[in-house]
């Protein structure tokens, strides 16, 4: 076969074959660009030594409940399972940068975790805000992809490697990233197969070794451009160790709905209740019987005991009802509905959601029984014709609300007759709105006077600004300000006029130095008595 001109064969060729064709071709074409193989030059004798990288440092300070609080901004309920995975979180990442400053803890056993719950009650979720708060590299896989290769292990060690990727090259911080595979349960083996189980245990062994400790090349042996990389820089700079990336500090964590094993769990209760003086409480929902699963129930599901021994810690998350799913789209900084605010901002449109309105769509998405994945199968079904329809309009906001969420079609028809008379009235509640934000986020209550709201209504039409980036932007440094004159004068409740919104600075600097003179502020009222001139008081 001419290198240059290689032969067409009339079928397809073998992953093998096509490499060993490559390679030979790499190697002529190589060879006869050069007169010759070229060889790696040696360094001369006094040479230096290149100057290895410098290793990345690793530094974590976190305490369990700090990482609690974290997580309570953005999942909503499961106290237990955020309890657990903080101290399990803390306790592994103590361990590595011990491990790093060289103080290695030799009897410290790896904390992997299985978590057990049904879809959408945040699993993934939670994984992804710890190992962004921890600041590690992260790999999603799903172990059903496990089970529909032709061999094993190979997509195992690539989630080692998609690891290193995900940390732009860099072997040690890559070394103490996380692996999260999900749908675990789908490779439990079945109790009635004989003989060499690909999709169960063959599986499971390889993800055994993994999470123990092993050595991954950071290149695979299947990656036909990966050895061709590694052939070039042979030709170029002589041999060098090959790259490989060791397990023993990457935290597995894992996790399943785990169909069906609640079954098996009840019936090891039954019978342990029979006998003399037997408990006779059991659990009554799902969810609380998988709290009671212990490692003979993970093995009688089709786990091999040394897998379901290197998961020590089990965390099971419970189903979301209608007020788990209405406080995850008011309170959560993940908030879907945030997503939605901004898809309509991009056309100019400010969407209000009415605590009303999102209650109801809580409800649809509970119907769903898919947990916090049925608010996004809700709000896309319900905001499809309002995203298509709006932006080609001169509407600029809407409300969300009951009504709305049940008679869509019929709202936004209404919505398309009558936005402008309820332009200002929308208007205004947002203003309003900006101010529950505001104590949300800062424990401080405004008090919008109707004149300063209309201030504020005509301000932004006049500028052609949305009301919530006007309100952000007149009362930026408003937080800073209000904390001090709390700290001051213990007051913590603020209405704001007319003409606080004409001179918000001024306004807020005279009540600051009036707040340094022990002026308590005095509530709007009648005018009072005439009195000397003085800086503003607060309201």
């Amino acid at each position: 076969m001419n290198p240059a001109h290689p032969t067409v064969l009339s079928g397809p060729l073998s992953p093998e074959e096509y490499q060993r064709q490559f390679t030979e071709f790499m190697r002529q074409h190589l060879q006869s660009a050069a007169g010759g193989v070229p060889r790696p030059q040696a360094a001369p004798p006094n040479a230096a030594e290149p100057t290895p990288p410098a290793e990345t440092t690793f530094q974590f300070d976190r305490k369990p409940r700090d990482v609690k609080a974290y997580l309570d901004r953005f999942v909503i309920r499961q106290e237990e399972a955020k309890k657990v995975l903080s101290v399990a979180l803390c306790d592994h990442y103590h361990h590595v940068r011990l491990a790093l400053a060289g103080q290695d803890q030799p009897n410290y056993a790896k904390q992997n975790i299985i978590l057990t719950g049904p879809t959408g009650v945040g699993k993934t979720y939670l994984i992804r805000c710890i190992a962004d708060l921890i600041g590690v590299p992260f790999v999603k896989g799903d172990a059903t992809k496990f089970s529909e290769t032709g061999y094993v292990g190979g997509d195992v060690e690539d989630l080692v490697r998609e690891l290193l990727r995900r940390a732009n090259g860099d072997v040690q911080r890559a070394q103490y990233g996380i692996i999260y595979i999900d749908e675990i349960d789908k490779i439990a083996a079945a109790a009635n197969v004989v003989g060499r189980d690909v999709s169960g245990r063959g599986v499971q062994t390889t993800l055994l070794k993994l999470m123990e400790e092993s050595e991954v090349p950071a290149r695979s042996p299947n990656d036909i451009a990966g050895q061709l990389q590694a052939m070039l820089e042979f030709t170029q700079r002589g041999r060098k160790p090959a790259e490989v990336v060791n397990t023993k500090h990457i935290l597995f964590i894992v996790s399943g709905a785990f169909n069906g094993l609640d079954k098996i769990v009840r019936r090891r209760l039954r019978e342990a209740t029979i006998g003399f003086a037997a408990k006779s409480t059991s659990p009554d929902t799902e969810s609380d019987v998988l709290d009671h699963a212990q490692t003979r129930d993970f093995i009688e599901y089709g786990f091999e005991p040394e897998f379901i021994g290197r998961l020590p810690v089990r965390v099971c998350c419970h189903p979301l009802d209608i007020d788990d799913l209405f406080t995850i789209l008011r309170n959560s900084e993940g908030s879907i509905i945030r997503q939605y605010e901004q898809t309509f901002a991009a056309y100019g449109i400010e969407v209000l959601f009415r605590d009303d309105g999102l209650r109801r769509i809580a409800e649809l998405a509970h119907d769903e029984q898919t947990g916090a994945r049925g608010l996004m199968t809700v709000c896309e079904r319900l905001f499809r014709d309002f995203k298509f329809e709006l932006p080609s309009t001169p509407v600029q906001r809407f409300v969300v609300t009951h009504e709305l969420v049940d008679r869509p079609a019929a709202s936004l028809q209404t919505l398309l007759a009558q936005h402008a008379s309820e332009e200002r009235v929308v208007m205004r509640q947002l203003v309003h709105h900006f101010a529950e934000r505001f104590f949300h986020d800062h424990n401080l209550r405004l008090h919008f006077t109707e004149p300063a709201a209309d201030a504020l209504v005509q301000l932004a039409q006049e500028r052609r600004q949305p009301v919530r980036d006007l309100c952000a932007q007149h009362f930026k440094d408003f937080q800073f300000g209000l904390k001090l004159i709390a700290q001051n004068t213990g007051r913590t409740e603020f209405q704001i006029e007319a003409d606080t919104v004409a001179a918000p600075d001024k306004t807020l600097s005279d009540w600051v130095v009036a707040s340094y003179r022990n002026r308590t502020p005095e509530p709007p009222g009648p005018a009072p008595a005439p009195a000397p001139p003085s800086p503003s008081p607060l309201p």
